[in-house]
């Protein structure tokens, strides 16, 4: 299956019977629905929006659109194709956050299932839980039925492998300076793959609900049993129906020590704007960040979060900590990546 399938499947999905729908004004005079997410989920947004039209719920809406990015080979930053921790083991992390009712559902360190926002909004409509983990969030996908799988592509196996072997030049794997094979051809010739990435969406319908859902790989190379920011309510996700809904991607370990998208939230619920309540939650990091080891020659952070708000009136912003970012937005004018303000260069 192709990427373009991927981001058109759910124009198949059922018209089920949802809300009435009716317009939010937002300042200017604009209405909803509104969708936004990370740059990566951009491709989704149309399928978003199509089922806040058809009267989907918010948060089931967010989960179809980051589906498909989960399910993108070349995606190596979430689901199928993700990087793995350093034992070579794909371990999955996601959360959603439902407005109208104010319930969640997440999973941690799932294997073996491709889409862990579809498990997480399981645990959210079946279940009197928030977090699942582990072999009892593996055991619960199975009891509904997810099919198991292999995460690891060609590319992302070969991404660890070359990580691997170039840890520590007096182990007993041979560095690429000293192999006698060029057997790795799926990632090429480039550095090893890093990220931290994730990916963010948040949906607000017509009649004023919102919904989010955040899915990741997590660190790349991590060690078994990290979990980072995504699949924690109030990290890497927040959602108050009567004030909006946050996200964050980049440095979970940041996010978590933070409360970062509960703060964003809050900021908004005391007046900021959404790009202003990203810009003060990234300069509360900044001033909590104190390990040299994480702080450049100017002493400021030298990790990365972005911050992705959407407020109930249909307005939305994004911050990142440092240099020239984009996210994604659908506001009626079609899906469309546009730039994130940013703290440092």
């Amino acid at each position: 299956m192709d990427r373009r399938t991927f981001f058109t499947a759910a124009a198949a999905a059922p018209i089920l019977p949802g809300l009435q729908i009716d317009t939010v004004l937002r300042p200017g005079g604009g209405g909803g629905p509104v969708v936004i997410g990370s740059a990566n989920s951009v491709g989704s947004l149309d399928a978003v929006m199509s089922a806040l039209h058809r009267g989907d719920d918010p948060a089931e809406a967010a989960v179809a659109g980051v589906s498909l990015v989960e399910d993108d080979p070349e995606d190596m930053t979430v689901g199928y194709g993700g990087l793995p921790n350093e034992d070579g083991v794909v371990q999955l992390d996601a959360s959603v956050m439902q407005g109208r009712l104010h319930r969640a559902g997440s999973v941690a360190a799932l294997e073996r299932i491709r889409n862990p926002s579809q498990v997480a909004l399981k645990v959210l409509q079946r279940t009197d839980h928030v977090l699942l983990v582990g072999a009892g969030a593996l055991a619960f996908a199975r009891a509904h039925g997810f099919s198991e799988q292999d995460l690891l592509t060609e590319k992302s196996r070969a991404a660890w492998l070359r990580w691997k072997r170039n840890l520590n030049p007096r182990d007993d794997w041979l560095d690429d300076d000293q192999r006698l094979d060029r057997d790795d051809q799926a990632i090429g010739d480039e550095a090893v793959p890093h990220t931290w990435g994730t990916v963010h969406c948040a949906a607000l319908d017509a009649a004023g609900d919102l919904g989010a859902c955040t899915s990741t790989s997590g660190l790349s190379w991590k060690l078994p049993g990290r979990v980072g920011d995504s699949p924690l309510v109030g990290a890497g996700l927040y959602v108050d129906n009567a004030v909006g809904a946050a996200g964050a991607t980049g440095r979970g370990e940041a996010v978590i020590q933070s409360c970062g998208a509960f703060q964003v939230v809050q900021r908004m619920a005391e007046g900021d704007e959404p790009a202003e309540a990203c810009r003060t939650v990234l300069r509360w990091i900044t001033d909590h960040t104190r390990r040299a080891d994480l702080l450049d020659d100017h002493g400021r952070p030298a990790f990365n979060v972005t911050f992705y708000a959407l407020r109930r009136d249909g307005a939305w912003g994004s911050a990142r900590m440092r240099g020239r970012g984009r996210f994604a937005v659908h506001d009626g004018s079609g899906a469309r990546q546009v730039p994130c303000e940013h703290l440092y260069e």
